[in-house]
């Protein structure tokens, strides 16, 4: 009898241990949030790594250097290469194995005898005259056609101001000018469509006038002032052969708006809404893939890009609108002058 109480006390015992032992659970490690990036890996350079070499002139102002070099590096970087700046290039550099890509802009440091010396380099000339495409030399052409800026020109003048007073000027006997002449019209057209206004004038915008080709350049503020004053010209585009940096500073200091290809000696004068150029930057970037591939001897066109945008002028949300329409220019699905 002992013994039997004895065995059941232990059991009794045993069962209560066991329900005071909380259930065990295995818990893995648990990742902590964190904002900290995880870093990407960096391709260091050595001296088998491949090279490129951007040449630039010394007379180059500072931000255009920066920004054709920061152009560079990021392709560079992208691709794995090493990048170097010259003023000049001579017989010796070509002599390095690892260079596979030369961009240079003028003057000429003479591409087309150091290109046939190292016909495992690819070179690209950026507007520099008088070389043809072909071998190993590849050239960035400048874009010449007239019909998209003036298109555009016209867009945004007729946006910008009221009543749609708008004018161009242009040489006279030109075929190409009577051509932007035709695309800044439509240009206007696309903007407003039928463009009513709500005043009547004898004047049909956009208006023009024509410079004689033997006319000297310091009258030619006199055949503006017959747009601004005589016919109440409130934005005017002043075709590119026209423009020098003493009429356009004249030409801003009447208050009206100026759209134009270039800014002539680098100073925006009064009223500059934006400047309509080639965008080299971009051709570089388009032509990169091919220089890298070994495949030479393209002649690339610079796309339309905008530069010189005013703010105040052209304000962010226009300034998007214009930049949609020119993409749909560029890609075609708008044609500046009829087929």
């Amino acid at each position: 009898m002992r013994v039997k109480f004895i065995f059941t006390f232990l059991l009794v015992v045993l069962v209560l241990s066991s329900c005071a032992q909380p259930a065990t659970e295995v818990v893995g490690p648990t990742a902590l949030p964190t904002d900290t990036p995880i870093p990407t890996a960096t391709v260091i350079p050595t001296l088998s790594t491949p090279l490129a070499i951007l040449v630039l002139p010394t007379t180059l102002d500072q931000v255009t250097s920066d920004l054709y070099q920061k152009t560079m590096y990021d392709l560079t970087q992208q691709s794995g290469y090493r990048f170097q700046v010259r003023n000049a290039l001579t017989p010796e550099d070509l002599t390095d194995s690892t260079l596979k890509v030369v961009v240079a802009l003028p003057p000429d440091p003479g591409i087309a005898t150091l290109a046939a010396t190292a016909p495992n380099v690819q070179f690209l000339a950026v507007d520099i005259p008088n070389l043809t495409a072909g071998g190993n030399v590849s050239v960035l052409a400048p874009n010449n056609a007239v019909e998209i800026p003036a298109f555009l020109a016209g867009y945004v003048s007729a946006m910008l101001v009221e009543e749609y007073h708008i004018g161009m000027l242009i040489p006279k006997d030109d075929p190409n000018a009577q051509l932007a002449l035709q695309a800044f019209a439509n240009g206007k057209t696309y903007y407003c469509g039928l463009c009513n206004t709500f005043y009547v004038t004898p004047i049909t915008y956009p208006t023009y006038v024509e410079i004689p080709s033997d006319e000297i350049p310091a009258r030619y503020g006199g055949y503006a002032n017959v747009l601004i004053n005589d016919r109440d010209v409130d934005a005017l585009y002043i075709y590119p052969s026209l423009a020098n940096q003493e009429f356009l500073s004249y030409v801003g200091t009447t208050g009206v708006l100026l759209i134009g290809t270039t800014l002539a000696g680098g100073t925006r004068p009064g009223g500059w809404v934006m400047t309509i150029q080639p965008d080299t930057i971009k051709a570089i970037q388009l032509a990169w893939p091919n220089l890298i591939a070994g495949q030479g001897g393209q002649t690339v066109q610079s796309p339309i890009g905008l530069v010189d945008v005013d703010p105040g002028i052209l304000t962010p949300g226009r300034e998007r609108l214009v930049r949609e329409t020119l993409d749909a220019l560029l890609a075609g699905r708008i044609l500046p002058v009829g087929p």
